[in-house]
């Protein structure tokens, strides 16, 4: 006998409308859509061999579902993946995904096992763990991730995984203008072969139309807000520290319990990284970044380790504390570069860690076990 399908996502996503959690958006409702059917084919995927020895269906295509900052992507991916009918499933933020791909490789190089490629090997073992794999923002600027991103989802694909992602860009603009983006266009093509491509065209950020709960950002060119930074910043002594990052260990000029304090330079002006950024997260569940500068194209590193950063904080639910030159939307001043676009999400994401919704959310994840650290001695 067949388990009872899931509930279907327009389903919950009407109670929600009427318990007043999200506002009702017919493009909402047009991606809502394109995502109950993908689960109604990975249902069919779960039933076991037919006895008159029909075999089940082929995997289903995955699902590319991209549009402007705001717009309620993240809410769907949630929805669908706690509706998805698979145990074997997971949801990760892309950058994380690619970090652990990326020190798998590292270990299994460093085992020198015989047989297939690292890759091979490394997309076996993720196939052989899940069945359904959920991106969230699904964004491209390493040329390490993009030399190698079609022939790891190629392999995934090819063993029967199932890939939903979520991103700003439409496939064609993903790494645009990166360093030799011919290496990537495989990727482009089979995104657009193996995955549907849903836009998300609704017309509001959502996330402005939130409260704000209290001060996490300031001014520095207001005196008085400065003034109330410092005060906030530098409320409690802080101590050095330091934290696991793969094999190496990134130094906490300053720490106290569960917050880590830095200025600009120290987070974005070093070249650090998603791990890093990662391991951050993990370890401490506040963050304050002071001095942040307006930046332009000749500091477009910089700007780009801030967006990760971010967007990094934003999805472990971390309380970010902020002084800058400018509000959010205008820290970045160039016309072009793909960072022009990434710094409006990061302004959006900055808005909705202001409200009483997401510092909910943080207060729940403090009552959550501490992450052991390492102290410097």
């Amino acid at each position: 006998m067949f388990r009872k399908a899931p509930p279907l996502l327009s389903a919950r996503y009407e109670a929600l409308v009427a318990e007043g959690r999200i506002v009702r958006d017919e493009a909402q409702c047009e991606a809502i859509g394109a995502l109950d059917r993908l689960l109604g084919e990975l249902e069919a995927q779960r039933r076991p061999r037919l006895p008159w020895g029909l075999a089940r269906n082929d995997p289903p295509r995955g699902l590319y579902l991209w549009g402007d900052i705001g717009r309620g992507k993240t809410t769907l991916m949630d929805l669908f993946f706690e509706a998805a009918p698979t145990h074997h499933k997971r949801r990760t933020h892309f950058h994380a995904f690619m970090t652990e791909v990326h020190a798998r490789l590292h270990a299994s190089r460093r085992a020198g096992n015989s047989g297939p490629d690292p890759l091979s090997r490394v997309a076996a073992a993720l196939a052989r763990e899940t069945r359904l794999l959920c991106f969230d923002e699904l964004a491209v600027f390493d040329i390490a991730d993009a030399t190698i991103l079609a022939r790891l989802f190629a392999a995934l694909i090819a063993a029967g995984v199932v890939i939903v992602a979520t991103s700003n860009a439409e496939p064609q603009r993903l790494y645009e203008g990166g360093r030799n983006r011919d290496l990537f266009l495989p990727f482009i093509d089979l995104v657009e072969r193996r995955m549907e491509i849903v836009r998300l065209d609704a017309q509001e950020d959502f996330r402005l139309g939130k409260l704000r709960a209290e001060q996490v950002f300031f001014l520095i060119h207001d005196a008085e807000e400065a003034s109330r930074a410092r005060a906030a910043f530098d409320a409690a002594p802080y101590e050095k520290t330091a934290i696991a990052v793969g094999a190496r260990r990134l130094k906490i000029a300053r720490a106290n319990g569960k917050t880590a304090r830095f200025d600009f330079g120290e987070i974005c002006g070093r070249p650090l990284g998603a791990a890093d950024y990662l391991a951050i997260a993990a370890a401490f569940d506040t963050v304050i970044v002071s001095d942040v500068p307006r930046m332009n194209y000749e500091r477009r590193n910089e700007a780009r380790r801030f967006i990760t950063l971010v967007d990094i904080l934003y999805d472990a639910k971390a309380k970010l504390l902020l002084s800058a030159e400018a509000e959010p939307a205008k820290l970045y001043d160039a016309e072009d570069g793909s960072e022009v676009w990434d710094i409006r999400r990061a302004a959006s994401r900055l808005s909705e860690m202001r409200s009483q919704d997401y510092l909910d959310a943080w207060e729940a994840r403090r009552h959550e076990p501490e992450t052991t650290i390492d102290r410097e001695p």
